[in-house]
């Protein structure tokens, strides 16, 4: 039920990474659900990681082995998270990481794994690494829609992005997937997402690209404002691109995030318009207030609450569950009479109440369209923020209800 997802646009390969994918039979017969990224050496890498404090057994040692040194691999596999798994899970984590080290002639630590799935569950480490030999033989530049699909969990669609832009005289790829439909209020990044570059830059400058492009994309959604165990960001730059490296902010700097930005807020609109049974696309938009802290909350109550959200599921012009959430989103000293909140085009509040021109015709029309935008004006200052969710659906309870079944 997808909103609005098209079918994957053509995938630029980024010199000096690899994809390739294996069937291990974690959960589910005959499934893609083990990938490796292959890392040129000499790359350089940045990560954002979960928040929550039961973080997985993959993201304690990706964290360890990303302070050690530079990857040279990926290790993903889907159903199961391996999380919530305690020690056992540590050390099921360390042996997929060995056993991809010893067919590639690399040290453990140069591989980060990253696991997403049921949680709770034992990892099953001898089916992983007895798939590996299969992922290492499907290598190539060209499988990043591939990998896509590989990374699937309860997602309907591979989600993918990629653009090309000119840093001096060379041209330089961007390209990412990502997965995620469920647990999403992502506190970094999304549940898993994977971005490449052939860009020559330094690894601080290339951490505070993917910091800053996370921050206006993966960590502007919410499907269901639930902070999974295994979120995780990686972004790699394989230095392949002929053009002097980027040292220092500047126009080379910003062409290069600016890119990366584009395909973060193309997966992380991607991951809502996925969002587990959603039917409704809403843009959550909350400008003049008198900070950013404040529009964001403002936006991610609205964004959170169920009444909202199944109110929008039902194309019901219900503007007073808007304005609740709007009123209890803890901004302090909020005048009301002077706050605005329109549905598109329509204004449905001013003044403290509903607007006097307002007509319930008109709150239908914009409610029965798949793709809505909510605009609040909290008219106190110049800051705003925006958030991008989805509905509430029968199909979101029951896919939670029987993901385990």
């Amino acid at each position: 039920m997808a909103v609005g997802l098209k079918s994957l646009p053509p995938l630029f390969p980024v010199p000096g990474v690899r994809w390739g994918t294996a069937r291990a039979g974690i959960k589910k017969p005959g499934k893609r659900d083990v990938s490796l990224m292959e890392i040129a050496p000499q790359s350089v890498c940045a990560a954002v990681f979960t928040r929550n404090t039961f973080c997985a057994a993959p993201v304690i040692v990706a964290r360890e082995h990303l302070g050690a040194t530079s990857p040279r691999w990926l290790l993903i596999n889907t159903g199961n998270a391996n999380a919530g798994t305690g020690d056992p899970g540590i050390r099921d984590a360390k042996a997929c990481c060995a056993a991809l080290a010893e067919l590639t002639q690399v040290t453990s630590q140069h591989v980060l794994p990253f696991s997403t799935g049921v949680i709770g569950e034992p990892l099953p480490a001898s089916k992983i690494a007895a798939s590996l030999a299969e992922a290492i033989q499907s290598l190539d530049a060209g499988s990043w829609a591939v990998a896509a699909e590989a990374i699937m969990t309860t997602d309907t669609a591979p989600k993918a992005a990629s653009v090309q832009v000119t840093i001096g005289s060379a041209v330089v790829t961007v390209t990412g997937i990502a997965k995620g439909a469920g647990m999403i209020r992502p506190d970094m990044a999304t549940m898993l997402a994977f971005v490449g570059t052939d860009a020559r830059v330094t690894q601080p400058l290339l951490q505070r690209c993917l910091q800053e492009s996370v921050d206006t994309s993966f960590n502007c959604i919410t499907v269901d404002g639930d902070t999974s165990t295994n979120d995780a960001c990686v972004l790699v730059a394989s230095q392949q691109a002929n053009h002097p490296i980027i040292e220092s902010t500047g126009p080379a700097f910003e062409t290069l995030r600016n890119a990366i930005r584009n395909v973060c807020e193309q997966l992380a609109q991607m991951i809502v318009r996925d969002g587990e049974g959603a039917t409704k696309f809403i843009t959550v938009d909350v400008k003049n207030g008198a900070n950013t802290t404040e529009c964001r909350d403002v936006a991610y109550t609205i964004a959170h609450s169920p009444l909202v959200k199944t109110a929008f599921f039902a194309s019901d012009p219900n503007w007073g569950r808007i304005l609740a959430a709007v009123g209890r989103a803890g901004v302090a000293d909020l005048d009301i009479s002077r706050l605005t909140i329109h549905l598109d085009d329509v204004c449905i509040v001013r003044h403290g109440g509903r607007a006097p021109d307002y007509a319930e015709s008109q709150g239908q029309r914009v409610m029965s369209k798949p793709e809505i935008t909510i605009r609040v004006d909290l008219n106190r200052g110049n800051s705003q923020a925006r958030v991008w969710t989805c509905d509430f659906s029968y199909d979101y309870v029951k896919i939670n209800a029987e993901y385990r079944t």
